[in-house]
């Protein structure tokens, strides 16, 4: 199988307090972030007159001394203008970070020409989506995100799969991701405790996708709750409930989780190759779901049951065939009997893929010619994994489904986001979203 992981830019149409390091300073100054500081700024241009925080005046690459700077082989991407750094290639800025949850302020324009910016973090996790800012025209804006390690104490840590161990989820940095015709003039990072943390565990269809062209839902319900949230996805490619347990996941989340946090537990397609007395969807599936639901509630969390993604494979009438057999109905019973919150995305992905047909849904999935991609020999026919723009629909389900929930978070999506319907589902002829220049031909695990 090719595998191919690179930073060249993929060419095609898919399109508080302040903590002073030093006033005045520039590049040269080395504050290392450490667990004490209360706020990072940093600001971009050879000229910027915001005396606080740190000056960056050349396009700095980031080394582990210095502690922040651009990523990725993407220095040469930017110019660093008077009062701004600008770039029309992807840009990432990283800075060294301890574990927590955070929120970061990012003040975007300029005063000669228009902007266009989608903001990106961690595994493409996304935070803004095109905004498009006028020329002398200075926006802000904010958002939360989280940055975790593999240690749950001094003598356990989650199990990494080997594909884990080098993406940006699980690494000793925050990295975000500038796509579009971009004007950064300052970006300000700072420690939030009282946040809502939304803990997902789940399979290869909700977690952080590191690389294109796949992804999944976990990493673009990111860009629809408010300022007050954070979410954390502890999902994994390949992972059953039991797995997942194993691997110290759920330990993981359960060390962190507080009063007033949510879990959503959405699992089933690695579930249901696991064979054996007491297996199944009415055996150790539902009892496992049964504990996580009990973890949850005894740490004063809220979970949140979610039936998994459909397949897509068609009947010849154009209706959906059913691949999940009696799990989506074991899961809802496990809901029911523990008085559960419980978001039907079984349902709603019929409804949404036998809206779109058989041949539109294909574009919801990773299915892509041979040559399409650099190095990309073979087609690629994936019915299970989504790209951006078929995670993005799930992630509107999600929302819809939480909209409909009892719970306080669904007062918690941002107001412009509008009501979902997936039997009125959107197409990929309006999708937009600028891809990641990272990918692999690889599939993730799971099926």
């Amino acid at each position: 199988m090719i595998k191919i992981k690179t930073s060249l830019l993929i060419i095609f149409c898919f399109t508080t307090q302040i903590n002073l390091f030093a006033l005045n300073t520039n590049t040269s100054t080395k504050p290392t972030p450490s667990e004490n500081t209360k706020s990072q700024l940093f600001n971009f241009g050879t000229q910027s007159k915001n005396k606080k925080g740190i000056l960056i005046n050349t396009a700095l690459i980031y080394n582990e001394a210095t502690g922040y700077g651009f990523d990725i082989n993407s220095a040469s991407n930017v110019k660093i203008n008077s009062n701004t750094f600008s770039s029309l290639k992807p840009a990432y800025f990283s800075v060294k970070l301890p574990e927590g949850n955070y929120q970061i302020e990012v003040v975007m324009g300029n005063s000669e020409k228009k902007s266009n910016v989608t903001i990106k973090a961690e595994s493409r996790r996304l935070m803004l989506d095109q905004l498009v800012i006028h020329k002398g025209k200075t926006v802000t804006k904010v958002f939360n995100v989280n940055v975790r390690t593999p240690k749950i104490d001094d003598n356990q840590n989650v199990s990494l799969k080997d594909r884990e161990k080098d993406i940006f989820n699980w690494d000793d940095k925050l990295t975000l991701e500038f796509l579009g015709d971009v004007h950064i003039q300052s970006i300000k990072i700072t420690p939030k405790d009282n946040l809502t943390v939304v803990y997902l565990a789940g399979d290869s269809t909700v977690t952080d996708q590191d690389v294109e062209p796949w992804a999944s839902w976990g990493q673009f319900i990111t860009n629809y709750l408010d300022d007050s949230v954070v979410v954390a996805n502890y999902a994994v490619s390949g992972s059953a409930l039991s797995s997942f347990r194993g691997g110290n996941r759920l330990k993981k989340i359960l060390s962190l989780i507080k009063k007033g946090d949510y879990l959503f537990v959405e699992f089933a397609h690695n579930d249901e190759k696991i064979k054996g007395e007491g297996n199944g969807a009415w055996g150790s599936y539902s009892t496992l779901l049964a504990e996580f639901v009990q973890a949850a509630k005894d740490k004063g969390a809220i979970p949140v049951l979610v039936t998994p993604t459909q397949r897509r494979f068609f009947n010849e009438n154009g209706t959906l065939k059913e691949t999940h057999g009696d799990f989506p109905a074991a899961m809802r019973a496990v809901a029911q009997k523990n008085a559960v919150a419980l978001i039907d995305v079984t349902k709603m992905t019929t409804e949404l893929y036998e809206a779109w047909g058989d041949e539109p849904s294909r574009k919801a999935f990773v299915q892509y010619p041979a040559n399409t991609f650099p190095g990309q020999v073979k087609a690629l026919e994936d019915n299970t994994h989504f790209n951006s723009f078929g995670a993005n629909e799930i992630a509107l389900c999600v929302v819809k489904g939480i909209r409909e929930l009892d719970i306080p978070l669904k007062k918690q999506i941002q107001k412009e986001v509008p009501n979902y319907n997936p039997k009125k589902p959107n197409y990929f002829s309006s999708w937009t979203l600028p891809m990641s220049d990272r990918f692999e031909i690889t599939k993730p695990d799971g099926n």
